[in-house]
């Protein structure tokens, strides 16, 4: 019997994995410069919470979640998004004691059962960020602009930012009649899910793909906020246009989840068919107290990796695969064979990539070894040279070989590096 793996995931072989840890690398360098620091949540969570978190009439909770009982009988979901785990994690550590603001990010899968197109996955993976205890609207554009400043950081080209003001839940219930007023005649023309929306929530009909050129003439939302909403929003475009960050203000734009407030927003960029939405995020004041805490304010995002991937592949944007192999050892006579393992163990100790041969090959196999794994200098070590306490140093771009004492080849080798 053959297994494959399941439908909508993915396996990341080597020569592959290695891109992701360049986006992953890139992520921790500037989480480190922004001042965040990493948090693990479990990959599993009571469905409670992504139920009052995320949003009971959200897709992800009506459609997408894994949720299963476990063997206590109790309902537990495979994390769709990563913001309530950390909420949770915030609220259950009482991480809200601190007394500044509380700046964290992670890197992890996420899950959820959609049909697997480009970009689409049922396991996919996100790099997040989360600010909490602060209602600063610079806060909002600190958050945007790390997004930003990652994609331009990795060779994203054309990133477009999106933002708009989705108020406060007072301001959009006002909304909510003008909105449903606009929605009322076309009714029978939207679809299911629309129509469901509208007893619902109607404002997350505006965030439909399926008819979304019907709404183009819809009310705007931010000629309804109030005097608060207005200010904070127009205060994050004047930090975004200050810190240089290029976006435009798109009404429409309201997000997938119920728990946002005040500002929302996404980057875009073209190269997977009709998916052009990369990452996004929002602020979210009040979640911290729907799911238990004394009440906060937060802001964060989440990026997608896999279409990070695929937009930088779509640009032919070169994308780092590893470093090459500083040195491959090669093993001429049976004494220098027995040495061998412990000249590439203290290589490596040393700080030095290195490898050898595991399989009795000839020496010209060997070479063409080295060459596959891009080393940089073959060691060719005999018999005769493991007498004088010396090792044949080859460099693979030039050709030219020269001898250097045994005792030296670390620190040879490292200083070629330079």
């Amino acid at each position: 019997m053959s297994f494959q793996k399941p439908k909508g995931t993915q396996d990341i072989l080597p020569g592959t994995v290695e891109k992701w840890q360049f986006l992953e690398s890139k992520a921790r360098e500037l989480c480190r410069a922004f001042n965040y620091r990493e948090i693990r949540t479990p990959i599993f969570e009571h469905t409670e919470l992504f139920q009052r978190g995320v949003g009971e009439t959200t897709d992800i909770v009506e459609k997408e979640m894994y949720t299963f009982l476990d063997k206590g009988d109790r309902s537990i979901s495979l994390r769709p998004e990563g913001t309530a785990g950390v909420v949770r994690a915030y609220v259950e550590n009482k991480l809200y004691a601190e007394p500044d603001v509380t700046k964290m990010y992670y890197i992890g899968p996420m899950f959820r059962y959609e049909r697997p197109m480009a970009g689409r996955y049922r396991q996919l993976h996100q790099f997040g960020i989360e600010a909490f205890g602060s209602e600063d609207p610079a806060l909002d554009a600190e958050v945007i602009a790390l997004g930003y400043t990652f994609y331009k950081s990795v060779g994203m080209k054309q990133v477009r930012v999106e933002i708009n003001s989705v108020g406060t839940p007072e301001v959009r219930a006002a909304y909510r009649d003008t909105l449903l007023a606009f929605l009322a005649p076309m009714r029978d023309s939207l679809c299911k899910d629309c129509q469901a929306r509208m007893d619902r929530n109607p404002l997350r009909v505006l965030d439909c793909k399926v008819d979304q050129d019907k709404f183009a003439d819809a009310p705007s939302l931010l000629d309804h906020l109030d005097e608060a909403c207005s200010a904070h929003f127009a205060a994050v475009q004047r930090y975004l246009t200050d810190m240089g960050i290029p976006f435009s203000v798109n009404h429409r734009l309201v997000r997938g989840l119920d728990y946002y407030t005040h500002t929302a927003f996404e980057y875009k960029a073209d190269g997977i068919g009709a998916i052009d939405t990369i990452g996004g995020g929002g602020r979210y004041n009040g979640l911290v107290g729907q799911i238990g805490g004394s009440d906060r304010s937060g802001v964060g995002l989440g990026l997608g990796l896999e279409r990070t991937l695929l937009i930088l592949e779509a640009q032919e944007v070169e994308v780092p695969t590893g470093e090459p192999l500083d040195v491959y050892l090669v093993g001429m006579g049976e004494r220098a064979e027995q040495v061998l393992p412990r000249i590439l163990y203290e290589l490596r100790l040393g700080g030095l990539q290195a490898e050898k041969d595991y399989l009795g090959r000839k020496m010209k196999t060997q070479l063409k070894s080295a060459d596959r794994l891009q080393a940089r200098y073959v060691a060719i070590l005999g018999d005769e040279e493991l007498e004088r306490g010396e090792i044949a140093l080859k460099e693979m771009a030039t050709g030219e070989q020269r001898s250097v004492a045994l005792e030296r080849l670390a620190e040879t080798l490292l200083a070629s590096r330079r």
